[in-house]
């Protein structure tokens, strides 16, 4: 008898009903006495939280490009005042610059107006009129910095904690830490649109699971259509017989994970029973014909049509669905030149959607367990690029980005930059710190989340990281 035959002739019903029983059982009984039998919260494969929560799950709304922070949340009247003149050389000597080398550089004022809101008096500029309304909701952290200038390593960076591309994404940290909520959908799911502007690429190893073990990899969604291909069984194939089939494989994974011990098969276990479950509730997640017009009108959107507005969307009805981390990425923010322009429609497809995002998930109840972050990979030039003074350059010493949503407080306003927007000058915050801010709200002490990987004991924030104290409620 070959080799092969004595493995499959090793898994009868008997083996495996006494192998996998004793788990099976634990798992219901865990489900019929709830999470505090063990210990630990509701959540698939998560451990102990190190102190309360503040929020379930977070929604990143990525504006990838690098949005002018000098065009959305950061007034500066003496850029107003300079408009045109040379840039003080005390600003820019000897520092980093991306592509306005060996040029003249320029002071390039404010593109659009500015306008107080809310009772905290945020300063905001008109192209965002309805995140406006929402002054008192969201915290703006106006002296954010980075270290990479570069679009794919400030997003890496952005992303990771680190400029080795490879290193785990934010969002499988958090699915490492936490578990999923979800039985029937991945932990981490990413949604991509265009739109304003050059269309930025954007890399999948961005939502990468590194060194962590592959299931805690984000899942790309399509915007358009339907969100998975194939979802559906080939004709003549039931639900019933493909779940015969995903049980054998999976009898087959479980024996070889009793011999070998390999992470990586329990991943391929979980994922097959995963895909199994997608395949019932990725088309009711795809359903919006229970939306009703007046949330469509307060995204303003069309459903399916692969914009910025469906994305945020389908990002309520993930976070409904117990998706713990998703990423919503906008490609459209890149604006060297016509800068006008590129911002004005990027702007129109951005503001809305992003105000509905944040009002539907209040009105649901869900803003208090949702951690909002909207931000780039870093912000833009108070120097003009182009010649006609309608272009901004990669800045990373100072740029914007809010928060909104459990243990945020709104209406506020942290740090600053310098009077001309250059560099961070009150409470200046580094990527770590957003990212161990983050750790937090969910429950995790960012020191404490951490990964042995080739001898050493790796985390999302390295050896850095401290909380962003001042807009916590």
């Amino acid at each position: 008898m070959s080799s092969f035959s004595q493995y499959v002739t090793e898994i009868n019903r008997r083996s495996f009903l006494k192998q996998s029983l004793s788990s099976l059982g634990v798992l219901a009984l865990g489900d019929l006495l709830g999470a505090d039998a063990f210990g630990q919260s509701p959540i698939i494969g998560g451990p102990r939280l190190h102190h309360p929560a503040k929020v379930k799950r977070i929604i990143h709304l990525c504006m990838a490009g690098g949005p002018s922070h000098l065009e959305t949340f950061d007034y500066k009247p003496a850029l107003e005042a300079h408009h045109g003149q040379p840039m003080p050389e005390s600003f820019t000597a000897g520092e980093q610059i991306a592509q306005l080398q060996d040029q003249e550089l320029k002071v390039n004022g404010p593109t659009f107006k500015f306008s107080r809101h809310g009772q905290s008096g945020m300063e905001i500029t008109d192209r965002f009129p309805h995140i406006a309304t929402l002054a008192d909701d969201i915290a703006v952290v106006r002296s954010m910095y980075t270290e990479q200038i570069n679009h794919d390593p400030a997003h890496t960076f952005m992303n990771t904690g680190s400029i080795i591309p490879g290193r785990p994404s934010m969002g499988a940290w958090t699915t490492y830490g936490l578990g999923s909520l979800s039985s029937d959908l991945p932990g981490y799911v990413v949604l991509t649109s265009i739109g304003g502007g050059q269309a930025q690429p954007i890399s999948a190893r961005q939502w990468h699971n590194g060194f962590l073990p592959s299931k805690h990899q984000g899942v790309e969604l399509q915007s358009k259509g339907d969100p998975v291909y194939y979802v559906g069984n080939p004709d003549g194939i039931s639900r019933s017989s493909q779940g015969d089939l995903v049980e054998t494989i999976n009898t087959l994974n479980h024996q070889l994970d009793t011999s070998r011990h390999d992470p990586e098969i329990a991943t391929r276990i979980a994922q097959y029973e995963l895909a199994f479950e997608m395949q019932a509730s990725v088309p009711d997640l795809a359903d919006f014909s229970n939306e009703p017009q007046p949330v469509l009108d307060l995204y303003g959107c069309e459903p399916g049509d692969g914009s910025y507005a469906s994305n945020c969307l389908m990002a309520r009805r993930l976070a409904e669905r117990g998706v713990r981390f998703i990423q919503i990425y906008h490609r459209g923010w890149d604006h060297h030149g016509n800068l006008k322009k590129n911002f004005t429609t990027v702007s129109d497809l951005v503001d809305k959607a992003t105000a509905g995002l944040i009002k539907d998930l209040k009105m649901r109840g869900m803003l208090d367990d949702t951690l909002i972050v909207w931000g780039g990979e870093f912000g833009r030039t108070p120097m003009s690029q182009s010649a006609d003074g309608d272009g901004r350059d990669h800045h990373i010493k100072g740029f914007s980005i809010f928060l909104a949503g459990g243990g945020i407080k709104g209406g506020t306003v942290y740090g600053s930059t310098d009077e001309f927007g250059y560099n961070a000058e009150e409470n200046p915050t580094a990527v770590h710190d957003l990212h161990a801010t983050m750790l937090h709200l969910l429950g995790i002490d960012h020191k404490r989340l951490t990964y042995k990987f080739q001898g050493r004991d790796f985390r999302l924030t390295d050896v850095h990281g401290h909380l962003i104290k001042g807009i916590l409620a």
